[in-house]
Order: structure tokens, then sequence, then C-alpha cells
């Protein structure tokens, strides 16, 4: 398979010495953007990236460009961009690389955003754990205020622009947007009942726009090289190139920037395919929260509507893949119990119902299930999909009913003949070191 198909914007300097610094950035023609953006009216620059396609790349793929429509430039309190970092989901692992590598791209897109939608603040949510990120955040965020990019009159401009830095403190609900803001204000993270919505009130009771990292990253080539540059990537209605996070059983795994609408065939290729002497059981489309897909499904376009086609979710494009060696009880259980235990428990159903799930996968993992099992598991989702504030219930739902749908007998087995002995988990495992940690575990758990 050719690398023809890759298309690095984002990606194009990750291998580059000290990419991460502002003179290596200004080398490669930064901030340029931002200078071409100030001179254009805000509502060019709104109408420039709504023309682009460019979708929300968090998982929603909400057009970004109506997004920033929306906020009501009449209302008098102040607006606010706050960038979501927060990137907790298992198999999430896009933005973390890339602001490493280039984090002045996000200050640069931020500086166009801000304009676009009358903000002088924004605010960088970034996930706690990755306290490295953080660093290389601030930095960039201190360079720019020394060089002029940030703070008052901004290149030569009436426009000011502060930017704040902000760690969360390692609750996967806070990347849910309300969530999120909550967290900010120095509440609780939990998700608010909307309407409102964070448009017209949201950070501080203001207007809001809350974009995922590689959506306002994406922002400054669009600038720089036009929205008919753009759409040449992609598909019609999934515009524009962007980042696969493949894991998982594979050989090379990785980022792997392509256009919308690339099928994980052609991925799975450029990745080198299924670790050697294995075949692809199972994949998910767009992190743990999305319906699982299997190899039937390997020429499915990997764009918005492609995947929903398929029964899926594009999702924040997480592509997690599992050979024939893995136990789908087991995966499904591991799954079900990060999302019960990163429930912030503000719904019923999804505080009672994560509980009650994990109890009867861990029945059918051990082989302790009984007669009905997986039926009861199905009523349960039934009882917990779309009736919550937010859509973690309904992403553990997702992962639990595909996984019945394809691998149905698998559960079943868990009536009578634990999943350890089905699938032996030392197989499964990529890197032999662990093999050991894992026995041990394992036998404990038994």
């Amino acid at each position: 398979m050719s690398v023809d198909i890759l298309t690095p914007s984002l990606t194009e300097s990750w291998d580059q010495p000290e990419a991460w610094k502002l003179a290596n950035y200004e080398a490669r023609g930064g901030y340029q953007a931002a200078r071409k953006a100030l001179a254009m009216t805000p509502a060019d620059v709104i109408t420039l990236v709504k023309d682009s396609g460019l979708r929300g790349r968090g998982g929603a793929g909400f057009p970004t460009g109506v997004k920033w429509s929306f906020i009501p430039q009449n209302n008098p309190k102040p607006k606010y961009l706050v960038i979501n970092c927060d990137e907790s989901e298992p198999g999430t692992c896009k933005d973390v690389p890339m602001l490493m590598a280039t984090p002045h791209t996000l200050v640069e897109g931020i500086i166009i955003s801000c304009f676009a939608v009358n903000a002088h603040n924004a605010f960088i949510y970034v996930r706690g754990e990755v306290l490295h990120v953080i660093r290389r955040l601030q930095q960039a965020v201190a360079e720019a205020y020394q060089a002029g990019y940030l703070g008052k009159g901004i290149l030569g401009t009436d426009y000011d622009l502060d930017i704040v830095v902000h760690a969360g403190a390692g609750a996967y609900i806070c990347g849910e947007e309300t969530a999120l803001l909550d967290s900010l204000e120095g509440r609780r993270g939990q998700p608010r009942l909307r309407p409102p919505f964070p448009a017209v009130a949201g950070l501080y009771a203001s207007p809001t726009v809350v974009n995922n990292a590689e959506s306002i990253a994406s922002v400054p080539a669009i600038v720089a090289n036009g929205a008919d540059w753009y759409k040449l990537m992609g598909t019609e209605k999934s515009a524009g190139p962007t980042i696969y996070s493949l894991s998982g059983h594979i050989t090379r795994p990785g980022q792997y920037e392509a256009p919308l609408g690339t099928t994980f065939r052609t991925l799975l290729d450029l990745a080198g395919g299924i670790r050697a002497g294995h075949q692809l059981k199972f994949f998910t489309p767009g992190g743990s929260s999305t319906p699982i897909l299997t190899p039937e499904h390997l020429d499915v376009p990997l764009d918005y509507e492609g995947v929903a086609a398929a029964g899926s979710i594009l999702g924040t494009k997480a592509l997690q893949t599992y050979d024939e060696t893995v136990s789908v009880v087991r995966t499904t259980l591991r799954y079900t119990e990060f999302y019960k235990h990163e429930s912030c428990g503000k719904c019923t159903p999804c505080r009672e119902g994560s509980w009650w799930l994990v109890q009867t996968l861990r029945n059918l993992e051990a082989g302790r299930g009984s007669e009905g099992d997986v039926e009861k598991l199905l009523d349960v989702c039934d009882n917990v999909s779309m009736k919550s504030f937010c859509t973690l219930a309904d992403g553990f739902v997702a992962n639990i009913t595909s996984s019945i749908k394809y691998f149905r007998d698998e559960f079943e087995a868990g009536y009578h003949t634990p999943a350890w002995e089905l699938f032996p988990y030392e197989k499964s495992i990529y890197f032999p070191y662990e093999r050991e940690k894992l026995i041990v575990n394992e036998v404990a758990d038994k």
C-alpha cells in the first residue's frame, strides 16, 4: 500500500527536531495564518471555516463554523473559547502527541478562533495526568506572550487575548462539555441540563464555544491555504484530513493522518497489518464508547456518514484492534468497569445500571453465569440508553449491545466456561514482558 494516501498537515513536523519551539514553528510559517485572519473581519473568518467543511474532531462531528455562528454577538457578556483537551477515553490518543510536538499550532488556532467569535479569553482544559503536555503548553503560551502573539494589542492590532492552561483532576466525565465548564468554574464536574446551551450560557453563564483541540489546531491551515484546498481531502460531507489512532494487535501502532473516508483496510495496510500469525477479530472505530465492528466492515469509509451507516460512530477515530486471541467478554467487561468507575453518579440509570452490568459481566467472564444473563444484559442496557444527562451511559451500552450482536455465543459460553479457558489471556498480550504480571493478576482474580 502506498503511503500517498497520508495527508500530513497537523502531523507534518512531528519528526522535526524541537518542533515545539516558537522559533522553529515560525520558520515553518507559523503565525502567518493568524496575521492573515486578523486582517479579515470576524464574519469572514467564520464563513471561511464554514466553507471548508471542518467538523468537530472530538466525537460528535458538528460543523465548527456553524458552532461559532451560534454565539450571540448582541449579548453584552464576555465571550469565551474553551479547548477540550481532556483526552481520557480508552484508545483515544491523538491530542497528546499533537500538543507535545506542535503546541503552537493550537495556540495559533485559538487566536484565529477567538477573533472570529469576539472572545478575549480562552481556556485550554487539559487532562491532569499528562503533566508533560501541560508543561509543554504552558511553555508555548509563555513564548507566545513574549513574542506579542498574546496579550494586549496582539500583532499590532487593537485585539487583546489571554489564554489560561487549566489542568483537570482526572475525571473522565469532564470530557463532556458542560461538565468541563462546571469543573473550570471550580465545581464538581457533572453534566448540565440543556437548554440553555453553552453558546448562550456556558462558562460563567456567558456565551461559550467548546471545541476539541484537533478542531482548533486545524484552523490555521484552513486560513493559510483556503477552504477549497481543505475540501480536496476527505469526502463531500466529511471534509479534510484527520488523525486516526491505531492501537492493539497491529504491527505498527501509532497516529496516521489521512483523509476522512479512508477505509480501515487501507489504514491497516499502512500500519503493517495484524501482528504476524494472527487475524483481525473486531475493532472499535472511534474509541471504547462506540459500537464495535468486525472484518466485514474493513471497507467501510471512516467518515461520519459511512461509520453511522455501518451501525457505529466515528467518535475520536480511535481504532482499537483485536485479533482472534481476545475474549470479547473480557474486553466488554473491562470497558464497562471503566465507565462504571467514571460515572459521576448524577443519573440513576447510569449509576445503578453500570454497577449491575459489571456484576453480570464478571459472572459471565468467570463461567458463573446463569441462563438468561445475556437477555438481562440487553434489558438493563435498554433501561439505561438515552435516559441520562450525557452520553456516557450510551457509550457503555453501545459497546455491550454491539458485542453481543456479533459474538453472542461467547457471552452464552459464560454460563458454564470461564473466558480465560476459551481464550487464555497470556496469548493476547502484545508485549511479552507483561505476561508474567498478567498471569499473577489473573490467578489472584480467580
